[in-house]
């Protein structure tokens, strides 16, 4: 399923307008990556939209520059 495990943002459903103004349904799906990170001595594993994935790497540098 395309769902972030951390903030939950998941697909979305809207609608294209043409230039004659016909609506159709479409969905705007969100960029998820299933990753593993490597912490010290334990691993991170889960789905994580891009948004949080470049949190979750910027709080490891931060910790590992600490």
């Amino acid at each position: 399923m395309r769902k972030c495990s951390l903030c939950g943002k998941g697909t979305a459903i809207g609608r294209n307008r043409s230039h004659a103004q016909n609506r159709t349904s479409r969905t705007f799906k969100a960029n998820v990556q299933k990753v593993s990170l490597k912490v010290g001595e334990g691993e991170i594993k889960g789905v994580y939209c891009s948004k949080c994935l470049k949190k979750i790497k910027g709080e490891i540098k931060k910790t590992a520059l600490k």
